[in-house]
């Protein structure tokens, strides 16, 4: 999850997307704080759907349509070939192309749109070839995130780590007297430092241990920004959870649950208040239209700041804990 980037065209609506891309109105689910969604009409629009005529039918068509199915292709584009997961998807409206740190580049073709591999990497060919530009940039992007998150180095004891924005030094000190394990947040001489104290029974690992201490604070960060900020808004949300989405940093559904990453307590504070401002705002407009940005404006003006902040770390955020060198 990594945070994702998408471009994407809807063979069936072409009139809806000029609209879109008229405004400039990012094509993003409603509610839901992720990586941004960029439209933006193809100079030569993709093949049609295919002719009813031309679909499988029978049982032939329900088997073919079941299930969406992937793979990886090479596509040749002006700058050189670029490897890409190509996925067939039923449920899929749109083309669409999507930056996932997993898997370089995912192309999702409906399957509408094309019965078989040929005529999906055929779109794929020419859909990606018309957007290269843009997608070297955020492959660009992500490779200077690679080379922040290999500097901070795989998490161990004397390893760096983000949290609330600032890096940490993690020290790990055993301990047999003490019966539960403890993390704390200590200033030290060279800089603040995350200190494990290890209880003589525990068998967790060190991520293990981590992750439990900064969901709880999470948690508790996430929860004193609801308080502050729902009063002033005159909002209240029906439910409130703290995961770990891959795709978004929070969501607000029409049934009024609030959902947040636990990674945000890595970020900056501010960065973590946009997105609970954002996520209430959604409970007095649900969209992203400009009444909607004027109420989070209204709650943290600087939030582009915070939002593009996100972005350029998602990668790093993504990728924290993680133990591999």
């Amino acid at each position: 999850m990594q945070a994702l980037f998408q471009l994407s065209y809807s063979p069936t609506r072409p009139r809806m997307l000029q609209q879109r891309a008229d405004v400039a109105r990012p094509l993003i689910l409603a509610r839901a704080i992720v990586a941004p969604i960029v439209v933006s009409p193809p100079a030569v629009a993709p093949e049609p759907l295919l002719p009813r005529s031309r679909l499988p039918s029978g049982r032939a068509n329900l088997a073919s349509m079941a299930a969406t199915t992937e793979w990886r292709a090479s596509l040749r584009l002006a700058d050189g070939s670029l490897d890409c997961t190509l996925r067939r998807s039923v449920r899929a409206r749109h083309l669409r192309l999507t930056v996932d740190p997993r898997h370089v580049a995912i192309v999702t073709v409906p399957a509408r749109a094309a019965r078989n591999r040929g005529e999906v990497e055929r779109l794929a060919q020419s859909f990606v070839a018309e957007r290269e530009t843009w997608l070297r940039r955020h492959l660009d992007k992500q490779a200077r995130q690679r080379e922040e998150l290999a500097a901070l180095g795989p998490l161990r004891d004397g390893g760096l780590f983000r949290f609330r924005g600032e890096t940490h030094r993690v020290r790990v000190v055993a301990s047999s007297e003490r019966r539960r394990t403890t993390v704390s947040r200590e200033g030290g001489e060279t800089g603040d430092e995350l200190i494990v104290s290890l209880g003589g029974a525990e068998r967790r690992s060190l991520d293990g241990i981590l992750e439990a201490w900064l969901r709880e604070k999470a948690r508790v960060a996430i929860y004193r920004e609801i308080e502050r900020h729902a009063t002033a808004l005159d909002v209240a949300p029906a439910a409130i959870t703290i995961r770990d989405a891959r795709t978004r940093w929070g969501s607000c559904s029409r049934a009024r649950r609030l959902s947040f990453s636990w990674r945000l307590v890595l970020a900056p504070p501010e960065a973590l208040e946009t997105v609970v401002v954002h996520e209430l705002a959604h409970l007095r407009v649900f969209g992203h239209g400009p009444g909607f940005w004027e109420i989070v404006a209204s709650r943290r003006p600087d939030h582009r700041r915070w939002r593009r902040w996100l972005r350029d770390h998602a990668l790093e955020l993504h990728g924290a804990l993680a133990t591999d060198p």
